[in-house]
């Protein structure tokens, strides 16, 4: 016997569900994120074609030998040169500094945050130290010129030029830090909880724990952190463009000026140089060369994740 009833006919529904709507919403579904992932890429590609495109003109003038190994970088200049390791050095400079202070900092402060501090403390902390993500750069940069490099001078007795690539690479540090904190605490706090009991069961002090079977097993995350850290100081641009200068000098002294790829990106972008110039299509080289190491560095991680990667039943 049949029962239609309301109440029949609903719990006819669920058992009878409409198989041809819901074959229907899952491809719209699948369509709309497949056309997100094409745009995605399409916007790569269409970036990686503009700058192919105007660093191909770029080297029917200048000689790739010159702009790989020549050791001035001067072309807006009257007479120019184009040794892009000029920016590149200064670059690593500056990134190399910012290192020095956001991977010891970020991961330790992972490590308190993961492994030490209470829970409700964290729920507070761990926001308030991303909270550094969300300063702009602007003032990040404001900040290195106008205090820290006379903080570093008067208090400290540095001897400091004005703009120096040392209070840049101080706060550029400071900018990278919440991304390596936070992804590194991520990835700590993934670790299963019974490799650290299993660590205790021998006899493993907290510390002991910590240091040997924590970090090791959060190894792939930690180092993926710190390689997207390096891509963000390497890109980063108002902080060095406003700390470190524009002076287009080979050292490796960071008391000096000094002008990194993005640095340089933001002069030529400044509107005072001639579209379609040669002087214009340096803009492309350089930027091309930036994309090509972060590329790199984005591999790596890729490689290094996947190698190293813990997996746990």
């Amino acid at each position: 016997m049949t029962d239609s009833s309301p109440t029949g006919s609903r719990r006819s529904d669920l058992w009878n569900p409409n198989r041809a709507k819901s074959k229907r919403d899952e491809l719209i579904v699948k369509i709309v994120f497949g056309a997100c992932a094409l745009l995605s890429i399409g916007t790569t590609i269409g970036i990686l074609y503009t700058l192919i495109f105007e660093m191909f003109q770029f080297f029917q003038q200048v000689p790739l030998r010159d702009f790989l190994f020549d050791t001035q970088w001067t072309p807006l200049f009257t007479n120019p040169q184009y040794g892009i390791f000029v920016l590149i050095s200064a670059t690593f400079l500056t990134s190399f500094i910012a290192l020095l202070v956001a991977v010891p900092l970020g991961i330790l402060a992972a490590i308190c945050l993961s492994e030490y501090a209470p829970r409700g403390v964290r729920a507070w902390l761990k926001p308030a130290l991303e909270l550094l993500a969300g300063i702009p750069s602007v003032v990040f940069g404001y900040f290195a010129l106008l205090f820290v490099t006379p903080f570093l001078r008067n208090v400290l007795g540095f001897d400091l030029q004005t703009f120096n690539g040392l209070s840049a690479g101080l706060i550029l540090g400071i900018s990278v830090l919440p991304i390596i904190a936070s992804l590194s605490e991520d990835a700590i706090y993934a670790v299963p909880d019974s490799l650290r009991q299993a660590s205790y069961a021998v006899g493993a002090t907290k510390r002991e724990t910590v240091i040997n079977v924590v970090l090791k097993a959060a190894l792939s995350g930690i180092v993926a952190a710190v390689i997207l850290g390096v891509s963000r100081a390497v890109g980063e641009t108002m902080i060095v463009t406003l700390a470190a200068g524009q002076n287009p000098t080979l050292t490796l002294d960071p008391r000096v000026a000094i002008q990194t790829m993005t640095s340089f990106i933001v002069q030529v972008s400044g509107g005072d140089v001639a579209v379609g110039s040669l002087k214009y299509d340096t803009l492309f080289a350089v930027g091309f060369t930036l994309f090509l190491i972060t590329l790199i560095l984005n591999v790596f991680s890729f490689w290094f994740v996947r190698r190293f990667q813990e997996k746990y039943e």
